[in-house]
C-alpha cells in the first residue's frame, strides 16, 4: 500500500520549512513532559542481563511486575497468565496465528485505528468492521455486530478504551460482548493501552482481567502509553478464562513465542522498577490532556455550535466536526494546505461523516489551542485570539 495523498501533503509541508501548527502530534517523548532520565536508565544496568536465560513466557520476575500491575486495577492476574511481547503489535500476531487459519475474520469496531489492517494482511486474517456510533456518547451496536458473525468468524477485537473515540466498554456492553462471543464460541480481544488515562472521573475505567470470564479473553497492553515509553518495546498478553481453554492457549501462545525468542534481558529486568514509576508521567500526560480538551470545550463554547467536540471518555485524543465553511471530506488536507494546521482526517479512522476530523491531546498546550483556532476561523488570515 502505498503512501496516501494526504500523507505525501503532509511529509511536503514539513521538509518544506513552512510554519505548521500540528494537533496529531502523539508521541509523548517529544511533547516536553519530564522523564527522568535516571530512574529509567538506571535499571536497565542490571549485571543478571549478562547472562541468557531465555523463557518464551518471560522472566517470572518481569510477569510478577505486570501481574502487580494488574493488581493495582483490583484485577487478579497470574504469573502464569501473561506472556510478555516487544509490543502490542506483535501481540496481535501472535493472537492471530493463534486463533485463526488463512482467511478465517476478526471483527473490529470502526472507527479505530487502522494500523490493524496491516497487521491482519500480514498475517493472512480478514478484518470484518462493526460499528461504533455515536448518540451524546459512542456506543456499539451490537446488532450490527451479532450480523457480521460468519462460520469463518473466529474473535471479537475490542480496544478499550477505543482509539480515537475515546469510548470505553461499560459493564452492560461487555455483558453482552461476552454473552455473543459465548453463544457464537469466539474469542474476546481487548486492546487496553489507554486504560490509564480516563478524560472523566467516573465510572473509573475497569480491565476486562476484572471479574469472572466466561470466554476465552486476551487482555493486551504495554508500556508504549502506561509509562509514555514506545521506545522500550515492552508489552504482554493475559490470557484468561473457562480453565481448559486458557491452559490449552497459553501452552500454544508458548511455542509461537518460544519461535521468535523472548524479549530482551534489559528490558525485562527494568519492567518492575519503570511500572511503578509510571504514575507520574501518566499525570503529566492527563494533566496536558484535560488542560487540552477543556480548552477544545471552551472553543466550542465559544463558537455557539459551529464547532463541535465529541464526548470521550479516555485517551489521548478527540474527535471533532469542523464548521462546514472549512470543507467537506477532504477538509483536513484544505485545512493543511490554506491554514497550515495538521489533523488527522476521519477516514484515516474509518469515519465517513463530512468535516470529522481527529487532534491529539498531548500536544503543546499553546500549539493546540493556537492551532483549533486557526482551524475554525473564517479567515486565514484572523488573527489567533
Amino acid at each position: 500500500m502505498g503512501e496516501s495523498g494526504f500523507a505525501a501533503a503532509v511529509r511536503e509541508a514539513r521538509a518544506s520549512g513552512r510554519r505548521l501548527w500540528d494537533l496529531t502530534v502523539s508521541n509523548p517523548t517529544r511533547c516536553g513532559f519530564g522523564y527522568d532520565a535516571d530512574a529509567l536508565l538506571r535499571p536497565l544496568l542490571n549485571d543478571q542481563a549478562l547472562t541468557y536465560d531465555p523463557n518464551p513466557r518471560g522472566l517470572v520476575s518481569a510477569r510478577e511486575a505486570v501481574a502487580e500491575y494488574y493488581a493495582g486495577h483490583r484485577a487478579q492476574v497470574g504469573v502464569d497468565d501473561l506472556l510478555l511481547t516487544t509490543s502490542t503489535s506483535d501481540s496481535y500476531s501472535y493472537l492471530f496465528r493463534l486463533l485463526c487459519d488463512p482467511g478465517d475474520e476478526v471483527l473490529v469496531a470502526q472507527p479505530s485505528y487502522p494500523l490493524f489492517d496491516f497487521l491482519a494482511d500480514l498475517d493472512d486474517v480478514r478484518l470484518k468492521p462493526y460499528p461504533l456510533f455515536y448518540d451524546h456518547g459512542w456506543w456499539i451496536d451490537e446488532a450490527e455486530l451479532e450480523r457480521a458473525i460468519t462460520p469463518k468468524t473466529r474473535a471479537v477485537l475490542v480496544v478499550h478504551p477505543n482509539n480515537p473515540t475515546g469510548h470505553w466498554t461499560g459493564a452492560a456492553e461487555r455483558a453482552r460482548l461476552e454473552a455473543i462471543c459465548e453463544q457464537h464460541g469466539l474469542a474476546l480481544i481487548v486492546d487496553e493501552v489507554f486504560l490509564d488515562y480516563p478524560l472523566k472521573r467516573s465510572p473509573a475505567p475497569r480491565s476486562f482481567a476484572c471479574g469472572d470470564h466466561l470466554v476465552l479473553t486476551f487482555v493486551l497492553s504495554g508500556m508504549s502509553k502506561i509509562a509514555g515509553l514506545p521506545q522500550m518495546k515492552a508489552a504482554w498478553i493475559a490470557t484468561l478464562g473457562p480453565k481448559p481453554d486458557q491452559a490449552e492457549a497459553l501452552a500454544r501462545l508458548e511455542v509461537i513465542a518460544d519461535t521468535f525468542l523472548s524479549m530482551n534481558a534489559p528490558v525485562q529486568l527494568a519492567l518492575r522498577d519503570w511500572l511503578r514509576g509510571a504514575g507520574k508521567i501518566q499525570r503529566e500526560i492527563l494533566d496536558r490532556a484535560h488542560g487540552n480538551l477543556a480548552a477544545l470545550q471552551r472553543i466550542a463554547a465559544e463558537e455557539r455550535g459551529r464547532l463541535q467536540v465529541l464526548e470521550a471518555e479516555a485517551g489521548w485524543s478527540a474527535v471533532i466536526s469542523l464548521p462546514a465553511s472549512v470543507g467537506d471530506h477532504e477538509c483536513a488536507e484544505r485545512l493543511l494546505r490554506e491554514r497550515g494546521v495538521v489533523v488527522h482526517p476521519g477516514s484515516f479512522y474509518g469515519m465517513g461523516e463530512p468535516n470529522r476530523v481527529v487532534v491529539s491531546l498531548i500536544g503543546w498546550a499553546e500549539e493546540f489551542t493556537q492551532g483549533i483556532r486557526r482551524a475554525i476561523s473564517s479567515s486565514v488570515n484572523d488573527e489567533v485570539r
